[in-house]
């Protein structure tokens, strides 16, 4: 994580200096996992990350008063509480933000900044790091520069929701929270170039769906058991699209994205094998990927509105 500092997005109080790009270079720093925990003093309720370093972590920490170290990766954090009023110092800059649903903190990497927070805090945070976003913004089409905006409190609800979300959509089953947590984070990679870069970006429309092959080909790949087969960079590859088309494409054909697709699939699984066996609710939730029974019982609640067991008695 990363932490600049310029003005009050949220309300426009004016800082030393106007919001904008970093005016730290990138620099040699912690990953952003590391120094959070550092800092916050805690471990995470949840998180996932890749081996870059890119992933999703949702903290619940007391107040902050301290310093953020420069970090490898760019912070985008979501806030799901209370509203409180916090302050985020950077040499002479100061903004003074409120903490509240529906805006986002952006840390472009490589800076560092005190913050001060003066209640608990329940936040979700993204860990971008610059190589992603400059993927995306290749695969978009677009060659406008990958700056980030230094963000103190601005409002951004779209951005907002699609990170909370991030914390109520872990299902307990790999290939499951995988590909959602792939398919997340382009998005929000997406949605910063357009919003929060430098300069809006425009993408270019898509045109099409895939070809009957390579759509095939795709949802042959989600069914298998394979964790690495239903990966969105595999899916992309094979299809010989970049991640960003590929998700595009698939919606256009199917009309789901690649991660839903892939949850219906396995309801209809999980369906299929109560309703036509007596196999245990455990050994169904194995035979689909998931971690425990308890993961596969609210998952399935979760899309029907019936544990699995209930839902096999109406059925039956």
């Amino acid at each position: 994580m990363t932490k600049p500092i310029l003005r009050d997005s949220s309300n426009n109080t004016p800082a030393a200096s106007g919001e904008g790009q970093s005016n730290v270079a990138p620099a040699d720093g912690r990953p952003a996992d590391a120094e959070m925990a550092r800092v916050l003093g805690t471990t995470p309720s949840h998180m996932a990350l890749d081996s870059s370093g890119a992933g999703i972590a949702h903290w619940k920490h007391e107040p902050l008063h301290d310093v953020v170290e420069p970090m490898t990766h760019h912070v985008i954090m979501a806030y799901n509480g209370s509203m409180q009023r916090m302050e985020r110092r950077s040499g002479k800059s100061v903004a003074i933000g409120t903490f509240r649903p529906g805006v986002v903190i952006i840390i472009p990497e490589g800076s560092s900044s005190r913050w001060d927070i003066p209640k608990p805090v329940d936040v979700v945070q993204l860990y971008l790091p610059h190589t992603s976003l400059e993927r995306v913004a290749r695969e978009a089409d677009t060659a406008r520069p990958v700056d980030l905006l230094e963000r103190t409190a601005h409002p951004d609800p779209i951005t907002s929701r699609l990170l909370l979300s991030a914390a109520d959509a872990v299902e307990g089953n790999g290939a499951l929270d995988a590909l959602f947590r792939h398919q997340l984070i382009d998005l929000l990679a997406t949605r910063m170039l357009a919003a929060h870069s430098g300069a809006p970006t425009a993408f270019r429309p898509t045109a099409g769906g895939l070809s009957p092959k390579a759509l095939l080909r795709a949802i042959e790949r989600l069914r298998s058991d394979d964790v690495a087969d239903v990966s969105l960079a595999a899916l992309a590859s094979e299809a010989g699209l970049s991640r960003f088309h590929f998700c595009r494409a698939f919606k256009e054909s199917t009309g789901l994205s690649p991660h839903a697709w892939l949850r219906q699939h396995r309801l209809e699984q999980a369906m299929n094998m109560l309703r036509d066996t007596d196999a245990p609710v455990v050994s169904v939730a194995v035979a689909l990927g998931y971690a425990s029974q308890t993961a596969f019982a609210a998952a399935f609640r979760k899309l029907t509105g019936a544990t699995p067991s209930d839902w096999r008695r109406r059925a039956g």
